[in-house]
Order: C-alpha cells, then sequence, then structure tokens
C-alpha cells in the first residue's frame, strides 16, 4: 500500500485520510468562512457579541442540525462529521466556541432522550428555532469534582424544584435549552457516589427571572459563559433525561463528545498556527535570508506539526469507538490532552515566528492564541485528564 502523500504547507495541513474526511463538508465550511474574515471576529470582541451572523448562515446551510437524525430534520451524521465542522471553521481562522455545545447536547438528546422529547425538541433544533447551546454541570465550590455537586432537585408533583448555583455555564444567555445535571438523591443516601444524580432539560425560555438568574462573566476570551442561580426553579418531570438517579453515565457519555469534539477545535487552530508561521518563515527576510532558514525557527514549527499529526490520529481512534457504542474513555481523554497541547505549542511557535507582529490584533494571532491557552483549562483541565489516565488506566492509586 502506498503510503499517503503529505502536501507542503503552502495551505492549511491536511488530515491523514484514514476513514471517512468528509471532503464536501470541509469544503463546504471553507466556503463559509471566507465570508467571515479576521475583521468581523475582532468587531464580535469589541462589541462582545457571539457571531449572531456565523451561527445564522451555518443553520441555514445545515450544518448544526449534522448530527440530528434524518427523522427528526437533521442529517443523520457521525460525530465525527461535527468534529470536522468545528475542524474546518477554526483552521480558517474563525471560532466554533458560539455552537459547540449544540452538536454534543445532540448526541446526549439522541442517544438518552425519550422518543417523546427527542420528537417535542429536535426537528426545532434542526430548523434553527430552538436554540441548545448550554450545559449546566460545574459549581463554584466544588469545580471539577462532579460527584459532590450540590444544586438538588426535589420532586413536588409533576415538576421538580430545583435549587443551587453553577459557573461556567457558556452561552446562556444565547440558548433556549439547558441540560442540568442536578443531585436528586442526597449524597448520604446513596451507595455510591455516582448514584443519585440527574440530567433534566430545562426550558430557559419559560425560567429566566421565574426561578433563574444568569450572571455574566467577563473573560479573556469572548465566550458568553456565566453564573446561573436556581431558586425553586420549577422542571416537569417528563423533561427528565434517562432514569431518574441515573444521569451521570449520562453526563460522562455527553462529556466523551464534548471532548472529541473540542478536540477538533484544537486540531483546527493547529493548522491554522503551522499555516500561519510556516508562510510568514518563508517570507520574512531578516539578515539578507529568509527566518525559516533558522532552524530556531524551522524545528518548533515542524514539531507543532508532528504533534498535530499524532493528535490527528488520536483523535479518529476516539470517533470510531463513540461511533461503535464502545467505551472511548480514554481516547476521549487522551484526544482531549494531546490536541490541546498540540494547539499551544503550535500557537506559541507562531507567535515566536511573528515577532511582535503576533501581539497586534490585525494579524488574528493573539486572539487565535487567547482560545488555544484556554482548550489546556476547559473544558477539562490537563491535570485532570492526567490523574484519569494514572488512575483509571494505568492502574495506580487515586491522587485526588
Amino acid at each position: 500500500m502506498n503510503e499517503p502523500k503529505h502536501p507542503r504547507v503552502t495551505q492549511a495541513p491536511t488530515a491523514v485520510p484514514l476513514g471517512e474526511d468528509y471532503p464536501e463538508i470541509r469544503q463546504a465550511i471553507r466556503g463559509i468562512c471566507r465570508n467571515f474574515p479576521g475583521e468581523y471576529w475582532r468587531a464580535q470582541e469589541d462589541k462582545r457579541s457571539h457571531a449572531p451572523e456565523f451561527v445564522a448562515e451555518l443553520t441555514r446551510a445545515g450544518f448544526l442540525s449534522a448530527l440530528i437524525p434524518e427523522a427528526f430534520g437533521g442529517s443523520g451524521l457521525a460525530l465525527r462529521a461535527g468534529g470536522v465542522i468545528f475542524e474546518e471553521i477554526n483552521a480558517s481562522g474563525c471560532s466554533a466556541g458560539d455552537i459547540r455545545a449544540q452538536m454534543y447536547m445532540m448526541k446526549m438528546l439522541v442517544r438518552h432522550g425519550s422518543e417523546e422529547q427527542k420528537a417535542r425538541y429536535l426537528p426545532d433544533i434542526a430548523s434553527g428555532k430552538l436554540r441548545f447551546q448550554s450545559f449546566g454541570v460545574t459549581e463554584p465550590s466544588t469545580g471539577s469534582d462532579t460527584l459532590k455537586l450540590k444544586t438538588r432537585a426535589v420532586r413536588d408533583g409533576r415538576d421538580y424544584v430545583v435549587n443551587g448555583q453553577k459557573i461556567w455555564t457558556s452561552r446562556a444567555l444565547n440558548s433556549d435549552l439547558m441540560t442540568l445535571l442536578v443531585r436528586t438523591t442526597p449524597l448520604g443516601e446513596v451507595r455510591s457516589r455516582t448514584e443519585g444524580l440527574s440530567v433534566l432539560l430545562v426550558d430557559m425560555r419559560a425560567s429566566v427571572g421565574k426561578g433563574m438568574t444568569i450572571k455574566p462573566i467577563e473573560t479573556m476570551v469572548n465566550h458568553q459563559t456565566n453564573e446561573v442561580f436556581y431558586d425553586d426553579l420549577r422542571v416537569p418531570v417528563e423533561n427528565l433525561i434517562g432514569e431518574e438517579g441515573k444521569g451521570f453515565r449520562i453526563i460522562l457519555d455527553g462529556m466523551n463528545s464534548e471532548r472529541i469534539l473540542v478536540s477538533h477545535e484544537s486540531l483546527g487552530d493547529c493548522r491554522y498556527f503551522i499555516e500561519k508561521a510556516a508562510n510568514y518563515a518563508r517570507q520574512r527576510v531578516v539578515f539578507e535570508r529568509p527566518i525559516g532558514q533558522n532552524q530556531g525557527v524551522q524545528f518548533p514549527i515542524a514539531r507543532a506539526y508532528a504533534e498535530y499529526q499524532a493528535a490527528d490520529l488520536m483523535v479518529r481512534s476516539a470517533c470510531a469507538l463513540f461511533a461503535d457504542g464502545r467505551p472511548c474513555g480514554e481516547q476521549a481523554n487522551l484526544a482531549r490532552l494531546l490536541s490541546s497541547e498540540a494547539a499551544w505549542n503550535a500557537g506559541e511557535a507562531c507567535m515566536q515566528t511573528h515577532g511582535g507582529f503576533a501581539v497586534a490584533r490585525e494579524y488574528d494571532i493573539e486572539r487565535k492564541w487567547r482560545n488555544a491557552r484556554l482548550q489546556r483549562i476547559a473544558p477539562i483541565s490537563t491535570n485532570l485528564i492526567l490523574a484519569y489516565i494514572g488512575h483509571n488506566v494505568l492502574g495506580m492509586p487515586k491522587s485526588y
């Protein structure tokens, strides 16, 4: 078998052609992204806006319904297809952050929602009538220690009454629906910490100001994240996803899809940084020679490309296991770790290659660099991934 030929980095480096690579989707996304250049994204930051025109264009083209089954108005594609959409968006210099949650929320609802829930919500999500972008899990006092969350939901007739607080709930102000992780059985009354958690589908249109209060948090990236307070919020029992008390496994499944999808964003960032750095290193002449002729400039870019290729293979592995319904926690976490670090290293190489020009907003590198740094913290810290691998994969004593 002939080895695949890798093009020179005159354009964004392409992924190794293993399995379905969705070339038509990639081409279509690039075409859309050409209409949203760097100045559009800089203006979004200036206004603290969240790319409504970009989101609307992707919705009209049907890309935000890619993972919704055809029976409910979507395309019924695999998780890998959603990842490819994210990768190409970020590789084009745009940002998938404003559409991210809709993809992995879809997989959670499709795999674990009731037929009635899917029939009620999926067609309107597919058409763009409903925005499904919000995921309420993390709390101020527990952070990544999800099993100790304190937000409670108590059954009262045909409703759950929810009280508590969440933080880092992205896009809450731009969403109509939210998946919310709550404790329905107190921690002291369960045999295992993983029991007693439940997932509720919250209609935010009927909740904000009626038991739900949203407080925006300003951050270094234009990512619209929030603190959300729940005070006797009533959620119909029919909005319970899956079984009561069995929500932790549903959330784990959702987190795996989230980590796989966000890993594609990092792959796209890698390609963006590598293309920018390699092109600039060829063209920029200092001391009568291209700076890319210097190994101190060339080698970090080459290493970033190698790390990108390795991360891409792990992301594909995670996608294949997820699509097959097999356990993929190890691969999803490794994909997240390798891709986020590859993107950060590629960003550093790109920054260093451009020197002082890298901090000029018009070059767009600093905007992408800030987002790449965030990927090593959220949606999961690299340290927590290493702890997972050390304990769950390598069998060493639990470190926390």
